[in-house]
């Protein structure tokens, strides 16, 4: 099967700013290739928008993004060269990077800032450590993370991670020779 030209583009190369995070995902290269596995894809070259669908698999360095299904805005076109401006994800969407995982039902990285966002029972893990929410958000350019109680968005979708749309953490504790 032979894709389009833009979609060809789009799956092969995007750009954004380089890595400055101080998290776990600060190695990250947002200026590689994206490579996307799925069991089905949906072309909507006037749309600007490829749609993946089915144990959907998508790869930028060492940063691991599966869900059940993934859109890819773009801009551009032929001629003009692809840049792929967000990810759309839902479906017990993960995001794995070394030493870090986190999952929610819905995600959204917008590469032109460089922002993930899951939304939805969300549970971040570091290490031991795990925080759960409703909506975390991991800005790559910082390094920082935010887990909020409740996710609430212009969609009308309220979730909560805790009882009464609170954060809760399980955290490490050093084990030392007990003094």
């Amino acid at each position: 099967m032979r894709f389009p030209l833009p979609l060809a583009l789009a799956l092969t190369a995007f750009a954004a700013v380089p890595a400055a995070s101080q998290s776990s995902l600060q190695g990250l290269n947002t200026r590689g290739p994206v490579n996307v596995e799925a069991d089905r894809i949906e072309v909507q070259d006037r749309a600007d928008r490829a749609i993946f669908a089915g144990n959907v698999i998508a790869t930028q360095g060492s940063m691991t993004l599966t869900a059940a299904r993934i859109t890819v805005a773009y801009s551009g076109g032929v001629g003009e060269g692809i840049a792929v401006q967000r990810l759309d994800a839902s479906g017990g969407v993960t995001v794995r990077g070394p030493g870090e995982s986190a999952r929610g039902a819905f995600g959204v990285y917008d590469l032109n800032r460089r922002i993930i966002t899951l939304l939805g029972g969300v549970e971040l893990n570091r290490g031991g450590n795990t925080v759960r929410g409703g909506r975390l958000i991991i800005d790559l350019n910082s390094g920082r993370a935010v887990v909020d109680g409740r996710a609430q968005g212009g969609t009308g979708l309220t979730t909560s991670g805790a009882p009464g749309g609170r954060v809760s953490g399980t955290f490490t504790v050093p084990q030392g020779d007990g003094n």
